[in-house]
């Protein structure tokens, strides 16, 4: 095997090709925004690209996090070194407002941007650096929770400085919710809060904190005295890692975990010792707090997710254009063109599926939004983190097949975003974790019936034609599925949730497919071809290849 002249020229600007995202732009942003957002991400793209994503391979293998607890003197200090690249992805990636414009005014335009904007400059930075989009993901869910939930004291003290764009000091943000004993089952946190006569001060420990030592004002669930037991009992607070005198305030990292991936975010254990802590909002309400932050995070592990896939998709389109074998490029060989084929249509759906529930998410967040609306909206988050976590491993994995040995060798990005992709099915919820939500969702709020409901609309305003039936035949299986389902004893229903979860993932990106195939025509009628033939198994042995017919076409 030997490789070719450059017949396909490597990325250099993650935001230039992809049509996908550029479409999804066009109908989401008015003109003003819109006319910003691609000057700023041509920019941006090209950022990634280049310096972050060399900076990203330096975090990785040699210029990780590092814990320094004690200064000179021997004082505790909870310090975390990162490297001065590190410490330039977080001006470059901050000052373009990538969490500062939800929440504040973009100054050229006068009037804020939204999460549809946001979360293209995560998508992007993800091609690169997934493990410092989670601090960004973690100082978004703060600056949500500030702007929504705390008072006009708190905010003021602390939002500015969430949402910095340069103007003012960075104070990145932080959720801390795990302990040892509860993991997922938040409800059994023992982390007290005291009130020491002019506030409250925090004791206990957080066993998985990411952004340990980076960031300015932590969000941190806590029990104060007398409250009850389980989730309810939590209360939400602001704790700043750092008081007025520039010492820590009242806490201390024990160290730092040596993770398998996302090597760029510090995740560490916290020990909270008389921690100084403002009471954000209702103190009944913390638990709601969060697992609305938590929403927010779920969308920025799916942004993340499809971001991995469509790098996997490019570096192993580049490889295979690259490469020769037998005498030929493989990319005349059908095998390798069925296998990006595949990759090209499932990316397109999934992306186009996280920002349809994106541009949902700004209208629920602003209050635009119906009940209806807004159940929905937690639905397709529960189905689309686990499906987008997942294929972002598998697009990772195939992207290492496709590179052959090289794609086992560090000097190629590829086994980096093996590693990067697999945290993704696991925080912010593991496929577990959301199937119960999709469960709760059911029994509280009919979801089962406003989903299809929903999916019968969105079908009812696309033309007829052969992929609509196949999408209408699917959508009929799973509503008398769903009818059993929700009749089913409780072991059964969790026995059967992850599966039903999948389906309904797979309806809403069908539906998606097809809209876009109506809409545009042409190469996305095709991957929408490409797309359902794959999901539904409809392809029987012998049929033809359409992922070889349409090849250059959609590739």
């Amino acid at each position: 095997m030997k490789v070719l002249q450059s017949s396909s020229k490597r990325e250099s600007n993650f935001f230039e090709n992809d049509e996908t995202l550029h479409k999804i732009l066009e109908q989401m942003l008015e003109p003003k925004l819109l006319e910003y957002a691609k000057r700023e991400l041509q920019d941006f793209g090209e950022l990634v690209a280049g310096e972050i994503d060399e900076r990203a391979k330096h975090t990785d293998r040699e210029g990780e996090p590092r814990l320094k607890r004690y200064n000179k003197y021997g004082e505790e200090t909870s310090e975390v070194w990162v490297n001065e690249g590190y410490k330039q992805t977080i001006q470059q990636s901050y000052n373009t407002g990538i969490v500062g414009y939800v929440h504040k005014e973009i100054p050229q335009l006068g009037k804020k941007g939204n999460y549809v904007y946001s979360f293209a400059q995560g998508y992007l930075l993800s091609h690169a650096e997934p493990g410092f989009y989670c601090p960004v993901t973690l100082t978004m869910a703060t600056a949500y929770l500030l702007d929504h939930y705390a008072s006009e004291e708190l905010k003021a003290r602390f939002l500015p400085y969430v949402c910095s764009t340069g103007e003012v000091e960075l104070f990145e943000g932080a959720t801390f919710l795990t302990e040892r004993q509860g993991g997922s089952d938040v409800g059994a946190n023992v982390v007290k809060a005291r009130f020491d006569g002019e506030g409250y001060r925090l004791y206990g420990e957080k066993y998985f904190a990411s952004n340990a030592g980076m960031c300015g004002v932590a969000m941190v669930l806590a029990r104060i005295p007398n409250a009850p037991a389980g989730s309810k009992g939590l209360t939400l607070f602001a704790v700043p890692w750092k008081n007025e005198d520039g010492s820590v305030n009242g806490l201390r990292i024990r160290r730092l975990k040596d993770k398998l991936g996302v090597r760029a975010v510090p995740s560490g254990e916290i020990e909270f010792d008389g921690a100084r802590a403002y009471v954000v909002g209702d103190p009944s309400k913390g638990i709601y707090y969060m697992l609305e932050a938590l929403n927010l995070s779920r969308i920025c592990n799916a942004v993340a997710s499809v971001g991995i896939m469509r790098r996997a998709f490019l570096e192993a389109k580049h490889y295979v254009s690259n490469r020769e074998a037998f005498g030929q490029s493989l990319t005349n060989y059908p095998m390798i063109q069925d296998s990006l084929g595949k990759l090209a249509a499932k990316l397109h759906v999934e992306v186009a599926a996280t920002f349809d529930l994106i541009q949902q998410y700004d209208l629920v967040t602003n209050g635009k939004g119906t009940t209806r609306e807004t159940v929905l909206n937690r639905l397709y988050i529960a189905i689309m983190k686990k499906e987008t976590a997942e294929h972002a491993v598998k697009f990772a994995s195939e992207a290492i097949e496709l590179h052959g040995g090289n794609g086992y060798i560090e000097d190629f990005v590829t086994p980096r975003l093996l590693r990067d992709a697999q945290v993704l099915t696991v925080w912010e919820g593991t496929a577990n974790i959301l199937a119960l939500e999709v469960i709760r969702l059911f029994k509280k709020y009919d979801a089962h019936n406003l989903f299809i409901e929903e999916m019968n609309k969105r079908l009812l305003a696309i033309p007829t034609s052969k992929l609509k039936e196949i999408v209408e035949v699917q959508l009929n299986v799973i509503d008398k599925q769903l009818q059993l389902f929700v009749s089913l004893d409780d072991a059964t229903q969790t026995y059967d949730a992850k599966a039903i979860t999948e389906k309904m993932a797979l309806i809403y990106e069908s539906v998606i497919a097809i809209e876009w195939a109506a809409q545009f025509g042409d190469k996305y009628e095709k991957l929408a071809e490409i797309y359902l033939e794959e999901t539904w198994e409809l392809r029987k042995v012998g049929d033809p290849m359409k992922t070889v017919q349409y090849f250059h076409e959609i590739i």
